[in-house]
């Protein structure tokens, strides 16, 4: 990773165009093959969905306005050449795609994490599409739009998250009917995390670490197993990490 970004932002018709923002913040990247790095972050407010194991319920109705132009600066300002779009579901506000395409024209390696529930293909090739399958304990499973995977670049990253063994075989057979580890960059897999219920959502008993892992080596599955790092740094319920 560079030290400095240097790049500068362009200006379009689009510079002006606003966005409903949670929150904004430097952080390590907790998960997909960025694990690790330094990372910028931007965090829209508003989801459709509410799955069991959402850990950022805070996010669907949290925020204040901000410009696309400002949102790029402050990602060039930090001096990192990562940067992430988040949410809650980003792809709910339909200037994301210009936020998006504006990171992407200021030459940051430009991350959007997404549920797979909206159409992904208004969004820049250049970006690379964390798109989260909705497993079966989530909730969430029908809101899956299957067209998605047609969209899906070969830099993309598909991600379950796993509650119990009844997604993990989902998921694997998901895998398998769509070929996903020959049409995407990595298929990534994490145990959910304990979730208490709330006014959004149902809460999820969670899943220890351990099956997972005992289950995809019992299956040779060529996946990529992550944990959300961030949460073993701080934490887990620590905002702006």
């Amino acid at each position: 990773m560079s030290d400095t970004v240097t790049h500068t932002i362009s200006v379009t018709d689009t510079r002006n165009a606003s966005l409903r923002i949670n929150e904004t913040f430097f952080s390590i990247q907790g998960e997909s093959t960025f694990a690790g790095r330094p990372c910028f972050f931007i965090r829209l407010t508003g989801c459709p969905l509410r799955c069991a194991w959402c850990d950022t319920s805070y996010a669907f109705r949290e925020g204040a306005p901000r410009t696309v132009v400002s949102l790029i600066a402050e990602a060039l300002a930090s001096r990192c050449d990562l940067v992430e779009v988040t949410g809650g579901e980003p792809l709910a506000q339909a200037a994301c795609v210009d936020l998006v395409r504006g990171l992407c024209d200021a030459g940051l390696t430009t991350l959007i994490e997404t549920s797979g529930a909206l159409d992904i293909s208004p969004l820049d090739a250049r970006c690379i599409r964390i798109m989260d399958l909705k497993c079966p304990a989530s909730g969430e499973c029908g809101r899956n739009l299957w067209s998605n995977l047609d969209q899906l670049k070969p830099h993309d990253e598909i991600k379950f998250v796993i509650a119990d063994r009844g997604d993990y075989e989902w998921a694997k057979d998901i895998m398998i009917k769509h070929a996903l580890g020959a049409k995407v960059n990595c298929v990534l897999m994490s145990a959910a995390w304990k979730q208490a219920k709330n006014a959004d959502i149902a809460g999820c008993a969670g899943l220890d670490p351990k099956s997972l892992a005992e289950w995809i080596l019992a299956d040779a599955l060529p996946v990529r197993m992550q944990t959300q790092l961030h949460k073993l740094i701080w934490h887990p319920s620590t905002r702006g990490v």
